[in-house]
């Protein structure tokens, strides 16, 4: 009977988690949605959503019943049920990542030992979301842009797997609490210059990684529609909008982790909440960058995508590697 009750108590707190993380994701897209919208506006010397709520708070809630609303328009030349396992694949896996992340010493659902493998490794299923939907569509803009995004995410995997084995190097573990733990008294990006280096690639592939602009050339509205999911309407492509930004999240999150120092921070008036509080500070600000990007530099040419991975950021990171391992074992 005490195992019956323990197992019982285990499943419930997994699914309970599994809500909370679940609504969390909603929330958080929606969140960054509007964020964006007001910075772009800001950026541009406008003032952004305005008319829906105070200073147009709901705009974001209104769009998403206006996409529930719509009918998903099928064109008759799709490849059939694949159509429409590719949103559902790429908004499935998205709320995975944060079973492993430690937001605070005690606000973790899985403590693995493989946790950045794990992250890393769902991430990936977006590259099969993305591809998935270029083919099924049976149509040009969208085949371009599926290979663009395979291509793209191929290339720019490898810079993030040898930035983040600069770390794990460092703190001989692929436990992101343990990561975390390491760097009580000093960020890594404060203290050493191989993490400084590899936090600069990470960020960068990151972006890419995520499709977002400079680097969004699978979707490039001016050259290829909508790219990938040119075909999506309703929601199907609000799934697509919610995975963009959770992965863009999850990635913040993973260098706040890895090389910002996770939940640590000057001590705040917030009790035990602080560490959490300092989490997604430091995670929000990185968004907040990578927004800033978006409305400030220009889209890049896909052979020069191409070129920073593989001439610029590949030999800097495995240089950047391989000299940190020599210093850790000297």
């Amino acid at each position: 009977m005490d195992t019956i009750i323990s197992i019982t108590s285990a499943f419930t707190s997994v699914a309970l988690a599994a809500a909370v993380i679940v609504g969390f994701v909603f929330v958080n897209a929606t969140a960054l949605g509007y964020i964006e919208r007001k910075l772009c506006g800001r950026f541009q010397r406008r003032i952004g959503p305005m008319e829906v709520g105070w200073h147009g708070i709901l705009q974001m809630p209104v769009d998403g019943i206006k996409l529930i609303a719509k009918q998903l328009i099928v064109p008759s030349h799709v490849a059939g049920p694949l159509f429409y396992v590719a949103p559902v694949l790429a908004f499935a896996p998205a709320a995975l990542p944060f079973l492993v992340m430690p937001f605070a010493p005690r606000i973790q659902v899985l403590a693995m030992e493989a946790g950045l493998v794990f992250v890393l490794a769902v991430i990936s299923f977006n590259t099969f979301a993305v591809f998935l939907a270029g083919w099924s569509s049976n149509n040009n803009y969208s085949m371009i842009g599926a290979l663009r995004a395979v291509a793209q995410n191929i290339s720019y995997e490898i810079p993030i797997l040898l930035s983040l084995l600069t770390v794990v190097f460092l703190t001989g573990s692929f436990n992101l609490s343990r990561i975390v733990q390491v760097q009580e008294s000093l960020w890594f990006v404060l203290r050493h210059p191989g993490a400084i280096l590899a936090f600069l690639v990470f960020f960068i592939a990151a972006i890419a990684e995520t499709n977002r602009a400079p680097f969004d050339l699978p979707e490039a509205e001016s050259e290829l529609t909508a790219g990938f999911h040119t075909e999506y309407s309703g929601i199907a492509f609000g799934m697509f909008m919610i995975a963009e930004y959770t992965y863009l999240f999850v990635n913040c999150c993973l260098a706040t982790a890895v090389f910002f120092g996770g939940w640590w921070g000057p001590t705040l008036p917030f009790g035990q909440y602080s560490s959490c509080i300092w989490f997604f500070i430091k995670a929000y600000t990185l968004v907040f960058i990578v927004i800033w990007c978006r409305w400030t530099f220009p889209r890049v040419r896909f052979d020069q995508l191409m070129n920073l991975s593989w001439k610029y950021l590949i030999p800097i990171a495995l240089g950047n590697l391989l000299l940190t391992a020599l210093c850790t074992k000297l």
